[in-house]
This record gives structure tokens, sequence and C-alpha cells, in this order.
């Protein structure tokens, strides 16, 4: 195995990926409720809403009410997930309750239209003003590109389409690239190749973020893979909550307990408390009130009973 690094990056995005994604509308109160709950667990980044239309997403047009009402610590920097410069607009009314901004398309085409119907450089000239505006604003910047290891629809992503893509929005001003697996394709094999690839063509002054989902069981092992490829940032969801809106059956993104436990397993860091996190994780399934799909929710965190 090649060397791990001692210490990784995480980023929950259950309160905006996972929320969204769920059927029902979440009352405002179980959110803010459970958000500063996760900004206690020892997580550094957390995504807490959208400015996307509320019409688009019903599930977060509360998104202004929950930025308001939180109470993170000054440590962990929230993000919020910006569609365009309207969003921008409508989110630099709350600037002050935030210090990250991200920004999507995908890699393909087919993807691009179904999900925001626009073309792929049609969402990246509008990405890049919102880019510039929000560093403007003193925002960190994170660029996200979806099916970057493959669409359903279009088969193979070559990965220059993606690195050309991740290099737009470089120059626009992304500080942070992560790369989805929005439909659980990658294989571990595919993804080691590939962030050793985006190093190379992306240079070092960009922070490059894995974002996998767990749609065909093989988040954690493509985790691994990239940690052996030298990537020491991740998002995930607790509970494994998220998915995609298109197409059917793209479920969850892996869980942010099962990644921590294993991450921790293996001696690398996560500076988060995996107790603390089963809490948030026990409280959102209740809410919900159905299972979830962590693994360590259920089986517990590993008891080695050393002295």
């Amino acid at each position: 195995m090649n060397g791990l690094p001692d210490k990784v990056r995480v980023r929950e995005v259950g309160p905006r990926d996972g929320f969204q994604n769920e059927p029902e509308v979440i009352a405002t109160a179980d959110k803010v409720r459970l958000i500063d709950a996760l900004a206690r667990t020892g997580v550094k980044r957390l995504e807490a809403t959208s400015f996307v239309r509320a019409d688009v997403i019903p599930q977060l047009a509360d998104g202004r009410e929950v930025l308001e009402q939180i109470d993170v610590r000054g440590d962990v920097a929230v993000s919020v997930l910006i569609p365009n410069e309207r969003g921008l607009d409508n989110a630099l009314e709350l600037r002050d309750r935030f210090q990250e901004i991200n920004v999507f398309l995908s890699a393909s085409e087919t993807h691009n239209r179904k999900n925001v119907n626009r073309s792929i450089e049609e969402s990246l000239t509008g990405l890049e003003a919102v880019l510039g505006r929000a560093r403007e604003a003193g925002l960190r910047c994170e660029g996200v590109i979806s099916v970057s290891f493959g669409c359903p629809y279009e088969g193979d992503v070559p990965e220059e389409r993606v690195f050309g893509i991740a290099k737009r929005l470089r120059e626009a001003g992304a500080q942070e690239i992560a790369f989805g697996d929005t439909t659980g394709m990658a294989n571990p094999r595919q993804v080691r190749g590939f962030f050793a690839h985006a190093r190379e063509a992306l240079g070092s002054d960009v922070e490059l973020t894995a974002h996998f989902h767990n749609t065909r069981g093989q988040g954690l092992a493509n985790v691994l893979a990239a940690l052996e490829a030298g990537c020491e940032s991740f998002e995930s969801s607790f509970g494994e909550l998220g998915g995609c809106p298109v197409p059917p059956g793209a479920t969850g993104n892996i869980a942010t307990e099962d990644l921590v436990s294993m991450l921790h397993e293996m001696g690398v860091d996560t500076g988060i408390d995996l107790e603390a996190l089963l809490g948030a994780t026990r409280d959102v399934a209740a809410v919900l009130g159905r299972p979830l799909g962590s693994h360590t929710l259920v089986a517990g965190p590993v008891e080695w009973h050393r002295d």
C-alpha cells in the first residue's frame, strides 16, 4: 500500500446534499439542530444549504432561515451552494453567516442538460462570473464537477474534458475542485489513476477533493484509492444521505461516520469525534423515521478492548 497521509480534511454535506434529496421537507428547527450538532463533532467544513430557487428544490427553500438561526463555532467553515449570479445575490445578503461557496456543473453534456438545463459552456460562463464576484466578496470558492468518473447517459467521460473544466474553474477563482462520482460508477483502479493525473494537470495551487457516492457499494474502496494517489480532502454525508435528482437510483453519498471510522482505524486523523457524529446521525434517522444506509450506525465503532 502506498503511503497514506497522517490527516485529511472532511466536508460534511448532508444538510445540503442530503436534505435536498429527501422526499419530504425537513422542518427548519430540525435542520438547525442537526447542523449545530454536526458543527460540534470536530468537523471543520460544513455545507449548510443552497440558494437554488425554491420551486426547483423546495426541500431547501428555508436556506435563509437556516443560516440566520444556526449557531456554528468560528473554527467551522460554513459553505452554501450557489447555482448562478441571482443565487449569489441572495446569499450575499447573509454574507456574515458563511465563509465558502460551492458552484457546480457536470462533465457530460447530457447530465448537465438534465440537471440544470444548460450546456457545459453555458454553465461555465455563468459560473466564472459567480466565482469572480465571490472572490471579490472574500469568499473561499469550490468548484464541483459532477459525473467526473462516468456518466449514466453517455458512459465514459474523458479525463481531459474533466481537467479542462477544472482549469476553467481554477482560473476563474476556484481554490478547490471536487470531483464527483455522482452515480457511483467509479472503481478504485480508475480513481487511483485519475487523482494522480489530476494533480499533474492542475498543479499544486488548487485543493483536490473526492466526492464519492456509495451507489454500488464501492465508495470506501474509492476513498482508499484516492488516498493512495495523494488526495487529502473528502466530502461525505452523515447517515449516507443524498444522491442525485437524475437519474433514478442514484443513491447517497458515502456515510461520514463510515468514512471517519475507516480512516481512524487506518491511523489517518480527521479531527472528528466519531461518537458525537453518530449522535447526530441517530438524530437525523429519528427525524426521517427510517433506517439509514450507514454501516457504522448499525454496528457501532470498532472496540478493540486493548489495555
